[in-house]
Order: structure tokens, then C-alpha cells, then sequence
């Protein structure tokens, strides 16, 4: 039996990047799937690939994580397709990453606010009843823009260190429910990030010096991966944690 077998999944920008490769991971592990975005096209070509690589179900549902009642729609239509929620990955985000603080403009801060805070906070609370029929989990996003102070990420990094301080307060009050809360804070290799190697290959390989294992993670394979453990009973004892999957960049005590 699959460590997830018969699992559902709701995964926020699950179409491309970090998020298709998270779906991979949790698809592999037998979990069905609940996947949103903005682009109907990719979520359409993503479910295609993963139910015929991995023979589980996939709902694809294009929502704005900054639109209430769209968010409301996925978790009811979760619900109505497979009659419950396992696990909740938070992974969708926004911003003008590059823009210095004081060049930020009060929209770009509200971008990366509503696309990531807000939007794992709706998604949280809307989830959170099927969640305690489950005593599911919760794995939301942050980063080490926000760890770390990266340099022209200040409205991420707020969004980012938002959703790590919400998630320990959930962490602290769904406890008692059978509900657990924790935090990724990934260094993936992505589409984009691939396009800037080939564009800045110098850069890129000043950036691969800082990294002690000497590579960016793999979506499915380093971060997909720790996600479905994190999600499965070997962590049933693993709440309101964040876990740093930086190659080891990011040390820390």
C-alpha cells in the first residue's frame, strides 16, 4: 500500500514549478488531487500527466488565492468530488521580487499580501473543518527571502513571514483538534530559475558556491518528498515546525 494511498490533496498553484512537482510527489504516494491556479490550459496538461503516470484522480480548478468566494468554490467542490480533505498545501505566491522597499508601490505590497498571506489564510480556514474529520495537516509556504532578508524581496518576505507567523498560532490552536501545521521554506530549481541560469551563468554559479550540497533541490524528488512525509502518519508527531530545504544555505540552530 502507498504511504498516501486514498489521500486527497489540495495544492495551490499546482501547475507549474514547486507546485507540479509537489503533485507529482503526493500523486505518486496515492494521493488524489485538488489542484488551482490561473491558467486553466496548464492545470488541464497537469492533470492529463498525472492521472495517466500515476492512475489517481485529479480535480483542476482555476481560483484567484486573493478572491474569498473563489476559495470557498475549490474547498466546496474538494469536498463535493472526493467527500474529503487530507492535506492543504499553501504553495501559490505573488510579488515583485526585484523591486527595492522603497521603490514598492502600495499594490505591489497588496499583490504579495493577498496572493499568499491571504490566500493560505482562506484556504486554512475554509479547509480546516474537513481537516479535523481527517485530522489532516496543513504545509504552508515561506521562504528564505524572509528568513534571511534577501535583498529586493521585502513585500514577499512580509507575505512570506505572515504566513510563518499564522501558521504557529494554528499550529497551537488545531492541535487539540488532530491537526497539523508546518512550514517549507524551499531553494528549488524551477522553470524561471532555469531560464536565469542559462541567461547568468556566472551568477548562477556564484549563487551554487553558497549552497553547501552544490545544487538547487529537485521540486518532486527533495521537497515533494519531505511534503508527503510531512503529510503521512510518520509525522504525526511534527507540528508548527519550519523545515528549511536549502541545501544547507540556510544554516541555522
Amino acid at each position: 500500500m502507498k504511504r498516501l494511498e486514498g489521500h486527497v490533496t489540495l495544492i495551490t498553484g499546482g501547475g507549474k514549478g514547486i507546485g507540479f512537482g509537489l503533485a507529482e510527489a503526493f500523486a505518486e504516494a496515492g494521493s488524489h488531487l485538488v489542484l488551482t491556479g490561473r491558467t486553466e490550459s496548464r492545470l488541464i496538461e497537469a492533470k492529463e500527466r498525472l492521472e495517466t503516470k500515476y492512475g489517481i484522480e485529479v480535480l483542476p480548478i482555476v481560483a484567484d488565492g486573493a478572491d474569498e468566494d473563489a476559495i470557498r468554490n475549490v474547498v466546496a467542490k474538494a469536498v463535493e468530488k472526493f467527500g474529503k480533505i487530507n492535506t492543504l498545501v499553501n504553495n501559490a505566491q505573488v510579488s515583485k521580487s526585484g523591486t527595492l522597499l522603497v521603490e514598492h508601490t502600495k499594490e505591489d505590497f497588496d499583490l504579495a499580501i493577498y496572493s499568499g498571506l491571504y490566500a493560505a489564510f482562506f484556504y486554512m480556514r475554509e479547509c480546516f473543518p474537513y481537516l479535523k474529520e481527517t485530522k489532516g495537516s496543513v504545509i504552508n509556504f515561506a521562504s528564505g527571502a524572509g528568513l534571511f532578508g534577501k535583498l529586493g524581496q521585502a513585500s514577499y518576505a512580509a507575505a512570506k513571514e505572515g504566513i510563518r507567523g499564522m501558521s504557529r498560532v494554528a499550529a497551537a490552536e488545531w492541535g487539540p483538534d488532530g491537526v497539523r501545521v508546518n512550514v517549507i521554506c524551499p531553494l528549488a530549481m524551477t522553470e524561471s530559475l532555469q531560464e536565469w541560469k542559462v541567461n547568468y551563468p556566472e551568477l548562477f554559479e556564484k549563487t551554487i558556491q553558497g549552497i553547501p550540497l552544490g545544487r538547487f533541490a529537485d521540486p518532486k524528488e527533495d521537497i515533494g518528498k519531505v511534503c508527503v512525509f510531512l503529510a503521512s502518519e510518520d509525522a504525526a508527531y511534527v507540528t508548527g515546525e519550519t523545515v528549511t530545504l536549502q541545501g544547507g544555505s540556510g544554516l541555522r540552530p
